[in-house]
């Protein structure tokens, strides 16, 4: 009887208790015009006795390691009744209150001049964060809601875009825990609100909001917004519907002007892009606007099992951002091609420079996707001022990613008369609608349903996997498409040459590329040239004055320097490998009907 008793009671205890808690940030900007805010943050209802505040060292959107405790300063701590309690720096983005009574309030100074979507921005007439730049936050209480206030600068209109969840209170928002909430950027200022509704397939309506910050005319944002349209238009038929959008609404948080810097960040209800220009110009957000919104899908929903949860104390190491930015890059060209906004040669340029990508750059011919998604950690905006060796062992995975997809794609077409959208709407029933974290085994298996278990296994374990060529002359040609060498017969040399600033020597500049002349003849960067053959040079025009006479297999003498000794070495010049992708209709040749119908799932809209 007793334990029967006590169970509903502890039952009820631990919901008074859970109720108890409570964080809750308080913004004001007393010295905006430097840059500052002062950030309080309230936390309720603690139960551990050491409690340890902490500024973010990752962000939602990016992929490696960054700093945000160094712009943070003048950090105090009290209780609920403003009686002072000892704050302790533990390590470079950590503080430690030990001794409390279950409430605290620190207090800080925030520094924030870079407005991206990485980091922030502080002025009095616009408030810019990224809230994993701003905001400290208490560890181990992940799970509770928080609330969050602005005193705003006189200057500041009060305009706010934002993913976080309004009250009815002015300029005050709620998230439901710490995950939604540094994953909502926040912009506060004159911005340009333009906004229409969206009807899903489960007959749920939603708004898509432009918020601009531009010096812009009425006729410039009414031609944004109505590219915006298309562009969303045709994302949500690659998938058939629109995720649920918590807050009933997604915002393009949209800064083009001289006070950002250049960004574009994909949240859940949100993004955040900042194009640095002195002039607005509508067609400069397109690109990134098709990437970003893209990404709701793909990344914030069909999300991959290595960024779940996300680890604000240091990046996640993902084996499928070939995926996840990769195949987003190319949809975000797909889109704007299917859309009408830019024109069908544009789309085949970028065909053109993936297969580039593939064919011709070390991290893609010697490395798997998976090798370059593992290595976003180091690269993605991470600052480091040591030499790299990244132009002989590392690719974009965006790039990267996106020929994966475009090889996909013309794999599905011309062998199961279907097109890359068929895969990631299977993507998005298993993984995304339900948000069921995927891993690359799962992703192989959502690829075998909509073809066959024996294609599946052989892409991945060729192309995925391991890091097998790509016959894109065979793929194109059934799109009538062909390619050709763009500079065939023309030599290069594989240096990359500049004179040096400090004493007018004519270097190396950067680390030669594995396989080309330059480094089979055993020359790397800081090598002084001094002669070839027989010809002294001193400038880049004059290297090239001497090989526009050769040809590809000729034996030259190079003369150079190496820490100052003087050497002798022979290159075997090499023929430019560069590629480009030409239509088989400009030669004469025929395109057939289903030549055809691959152009048209590029080409021809999708949006009804």
């Amino acid at each position: 009887m007793l334990q029967k008793l006590f169970l509903p009671l502890l039952a009820l205890l631990l919901v008074i208790q859970t109720n108890a808690q409570k964080i809750s940030y308080k913004v004001a900007f007393p010295n905006a015009v430097h840059h500052e805010a002062r950030i309080s943050l309230s936390v309720t209802g603690l139960q551990q006795k050491a409690a340890i505040f902490k500024m973010s060292r990752s962000s939602p959107g990016r992929y490696a390691t960054h700093e945000f405790g160094k712009n943070v300063y003048d950090v105090t701590a009290t209780d609920q009744q403003g009686r002072p309690l000892e704050i302790r720096r533990i390590d470079g983005d950590a503080f430690e209150v030990k001794e409390h009574k279950g409430s605290i309030i620190v207090t800080y100074t925030l520094f924030a001049n870079h407005a991206d979507g990485t980091y922030a921005g502080i002025d009095p007439e616009s408030i810019h964060l990224n809230m994993p730049a701003a905001f400290m936050w208490i560890k181990g209480y992940d799970q509770l809601p928080i609330e969050i206030s602005f005193e705003l600068p006189e200057e500041n209109k009060g305009i706010v875009a934002t993913q976080l969840f309004p009250t009815n209170r002015p300029h005050t928002f709620t998230a439901p825990g710490l995950q939604y909430f540094m994953d909502s950027p926040t912009k506060i200022g004159d911005l340009i609100i333009r906004e229409w509704n969206v009807a899903n397939s489960d007959g749920k309506n939603y708004t898509i909001r432009i918020a601009l910050e531009a010096d812009a005319t009425s006729e410039q944002v009414d031609e944004l917004t109505e590219k915006t349209k298309k562009i969303v238009a045709e994302a949500k038929a690659v998938f058939g519907e629109y995720p649920a959008y918590e807050t009933g609404r997604y915002t393009f948080i949209m800064s083009a002007n001289s006070y950002v810097q250049g960004d574009g960040m994909e949240h859940r209800n949100s993004t955040m892009i900042s194009q640095p220009t002195a002039t607005f110009n509508p067609t400069f957000l397109l690109g990134v606007t098709s990437h970003e919104f893209f990404h709701n899908w793909n990344v914030e929903r069909i999300r991959p099992k290595t960024l779940e949860p996300f680890n604000f104390e240091k990046s996640n190491m993902s084996h499928e951002l070939w995926f996840a930015e990769g195949f987003t890059q190319y949809y975000g060209e797909l889109l704007l091609a299917r859309a009408g906004l830019i024109p069908n040669q544009r789309f085949i340029g970028t065909i053109g420079a993936l297969v580039n990508t593939k064919s011709n750059s070390p991290g893609a011919v010697y490395y798997s996707p998976v090798d370059a998604s593992n290595h976003a950690v180091f690269v993605d905006a991470s600052v480091s001022i040591d030499k790299n060796n990244y132009s002989n062992m590392f690719t974009s995975y965006y790039t990267y990613g996106a020929a994966i997809a475009l090889a996909l794609d013309l794999e599905l077409q011309t062998r199961f008369g279907k097109t890359l959208d068929e895969y990631m709407k299977a993507m998005w029933k298993n993984h995304g609608k339900s948000e069921i974290p995927y891993t690359l085994t799962t992703m192989q298996q959502t690829l075998a349903g909509i073809t066959s278990a024996s294609f599946a296994e052989e892409f991945f374990k060729k192309y995925i996997a391991g890091h097998e060529a790509i016959n894109y002359a065979a793929l194109l040609e059934k799109a009538g498409y062909q390619i050709k060498k763009s500079n065939e017969g023309k030599p290069v040399t594989g240096m990359n040459v500049r004179v040096n600033d400090r004493d007018n020597k004519l270097v190396i500049a950067s680390a030669t590329t594995r396989g080309s002349a330059a480094y089979k003849a055993g020359l790397d960067i800081n090598d002084e040239i001094i002669r070839l053959d027989e010809m002294n040079v001193k400038t880049p025009a004059d290297i090239n004055t001497f090989i526009q006479n050769k040809k590809p297999g000729d034996i030259i003498k190079v003369t150079y320097k190496h820490r100052g000794k003087e050497k002798l070495t022979s290159m075997t010049l090499q023929e430019n490998t560069g590629l480009t992708v030409v239509d088989m209709s400009s030669t004469g040749q025929t395109i057939t009907e289903d030549m055809k119908k691959i152009r048209d799932s590029w080409f021809t809209s999708k949006a009804q």
